[in-house]
């Protein structure tokens, strides 16, 4: 049982983390209804968790570096429950909206710490396998959190939801305290001073900056069609409950088969090409979502999920080997601009909805993927020893 304690308390670290962090998309109707709001007041719901998380994460690591890595992670998952019960029992959107907030404080010092405690902890080879475990448990988390929360508001309410995601969240903040191994190798870090110095050097660079450019254009992507699909299949013609929106999001399951698979792809064809040819068939999908047939708009959103799975594990990923030094806070930098993308992407899409409907939306979506598209070529010139291909200069 002791070798199945570390690789068990890293999923649930993962899952947790993302059950709640997209749980409320599949309700988003709901909560229009219930308060009189509009569908861009009630994308608040996402875009004010998707705000605290960018603003809190290139922090998380400093403030983790001092103190341990189990003991934030621990404490950042117990406390996550007291917001979500919280959003359970508010009495208005504006209250909503802020509980929401405070979750997103807490999503950093759970999924920024894991990968560092797995990067401290494990060689090179168990850190990897160790990584695809925590990818895949926040890619079902991603998915069991709109799916669950799609079921239970179907039959106990708002309320009943968000009392059964804390419940799930508590179980959770269990399993990982009592199975998670103290860490070892753990050494204090230099400070916050050094940390800004290094963000700021990245952020002079233009390779990085457009790979940030390129994340904050992936989650806008990702939580647009996300949000926007609810409010388009809960009307005519398909006026579907809660609870089937929820079953939708079983297509975000296709991220645990695809994102192991990126490395594969890269060494065959370069980053740089894979991120361009998923880009070209993630346009594509989101334009099969205008069917008028549930079937055709599902397909489109696997493929759509697919290629953006695709296009964000590349991006992570190039981050990494772009970085000339002070990765961690490059990550951290890429994490702010990612999720600062789902904050408006929760957000811009909702005023194309409220005048065109969901082929406004579409029509956002699809200028975003071309402009990261442009970017993807025109900045990400990769050398050799950047894509491990011949032929692509500097």
């Amino acid at each position: 049982m002791h070798r199945f304690a570390r690789p068990t308390a890293i999923g649930l670290a993962g899952f947790c983390s993302f059950l709640n962090l997209y749980a409320p998309q599949p309700l988003l109707p709901m909560i229009r209804d219930r308060f009189g709001a509009d569908a861009v007041s009630a994308g608040h719901m996402i875009s004010a968790t998707t705000l605290a998380v960018a603003l809190i994460a290139p922090f998380t690591g400093v403030v983790a570096d001092h103190l341990g890595r189990k003991r934030v992670i621990a404490t950042a998952m117990f406390a996550l429950i007291v917001p979500t019960l919280m959003v359970a029992f508010s009495d208005s959107l504006g209250a909503m909206v802020f509980w929401r907030f405070v979750q997103g404080l807490l999503l950093p010092p759970i999924f920024v710490v894991t990968v560092a405690y797995i990067g401290d902890e494990l060689p090179m080879d168990q850190a990897t396998t160790m990584a695809g475990i925590y990818t895949s448990a926040c890619c079902f988390g991603g998915f069991f959190g709109r799916f669950m929360s799609g079921l239970l508001a179907a039959q106990f309410g708002l309320r009943g939801a968000f009392i059964g995601l804390a419940v799930l969240s508590l179980i959770a903040a269990i399993g990982f305290t009592a199975l998670l191994p103290r860490e070892t190798r753990f050494v204090p870090s230099g400070g916050i001073l050094p940390s800004l110095r290094h963000m700021r050097d990245h952020l002079l660079n233009p390779r990085l900056t457009a790979i940030f450019a390129v994340g904050f254009g992936v989650l806008f992507s990702f939580v647009g069609t996300f949000n926007y699909i609810a409010f388009y299949l809960a009307g005519p013609p398909f006026g579907l409950s809660a609870a089937a929106i929820g079953t939708i999001f079983v297509v975000w399951l296709i991220g645990v088969v695809t994102t192991p698979a990126t490395g594969f792809f890269v060494r065959r064809i370069g980053r740089r090409a894979l991120v361009l040819i998923g880009m070209v068939f993630w346009a594509a999908g989101l334009l099969v979502t205008l069917s008028s047939n549930l079937a055709l708009i599902v397909a489109g959103l696997a493929l759509a999920a697919g290629c953006g799975f695709f296009c964000q594990a590349a991006s992570t990923a190039y981050v990494a080997v772009s970085a000339e030094r002070a990765r961690s806070s490059a990550v951290g930098l890429y994490v702010t601009f990612y999720y600062l993308g789902g904050s408006v992407g929760a957000v811009l899409p909702g005023y194309a909805w409220n005048r065109f409907g969901w082929p406004g939306c579409v029509a956002v979506l699809v200028a975003m993927v071309g402009i990261m598209g442009v970017m993807v070529a025109r900045f990400w010139r990769e050398s050799h020893r950047l894509s491990g291909k011949p032929g692509l200069a500097d």
